[in-house]
Parts: C-alpha cells; sequence; structure tokens
C-alpha cells in the first residue's frame, strides 16, 4: 500500500474510526500502520479533508508530540481542544497532558 493509492485516505479514516473514545493517536502512528511510515503529512492531508464527515474524530489525532497541530481545520475555534477534553483528554496550551497515557497505537491494538 502507499500514499498514492486512490483509496489511502479511506483507509487512513478506517484507522481514526478505530481511536476509542478519550485516547488520541499520531499521524505518524496511522502511517505505519498503513505501511507508510514517511507518510505522516499526508495522513494529515486526509484529516484536513475529514472535517464534516462526523463518523471520523479527526480530533483524536494529535502530532507525535501530542500537539494539537490541526486545530486550525476546527473553524479557528478551540473546538478540538474542547472535543477532547468532552472525552477527559486535558489539553493545556495546545498539548495533551500526560500524553503517554492517552496515546493508542493502531499498530499495538488493531
Amino acid at each position: 500500500m502507499s500514499d498514492r493509492d486512490p483509496h489511502f485516505f479511506q483507509r487512513v479514516y478506517e484507522v481514526v474510526r478505530q481511536v476509542p473514545y478519550g485516547r488520541v493517536t499520531s499521524y505518524g502512528a496511522i502511517a505505519r500502520y498503513l505501511g507508510t511510515a514517511r507518510s505522516a503529512r499526508v495522513v494529515g492531508w486526509a484529516m484536513n479533508q475529514s472535517h464534516g464527515m462526523e463518523d471520523v474524530p479527526a480530533h483524536r489525532v494529535v502530532n507525535r508530540n501530542g500537539l494539537l497541530t490541526g486545530k486550525h481545520h476546527f473553524g479557528g475555534t478551540r473546538l478540538m481542544q474542547q472535543l477532547l477534553e468532552n472525552e477527559g483528554v486535558r489539553v493545556v496550551e495546545n498539548q495533551v497532558v500526560d500524553f503517554r497515557r492517552h496515546y493508542w497505537d493502531p499498530g499495538e491494538e488493531l
């Protein structure tokens, strides 16, 4: 599988749909799981295109350090942070607090 696969975005969404409530994963973890470890940026592009897809919890995908790098795709509001906090994930200065505890790795879980 490659990030040039026309169905790559759909495969990304399939993984993101499985991220449990109250957990987060990273763009890179999704890319590694899909066998395209160097495609974290393409996973980010997929997440950017997912807004409006209510069944894709894009707010649960953060960067490898737990930063809410995709927050600007949530209408310029604090919506991404609010959605995470509604699930019990504390965020301070756009970073997930206790990231390792909330981290979900599809390579280990799926």
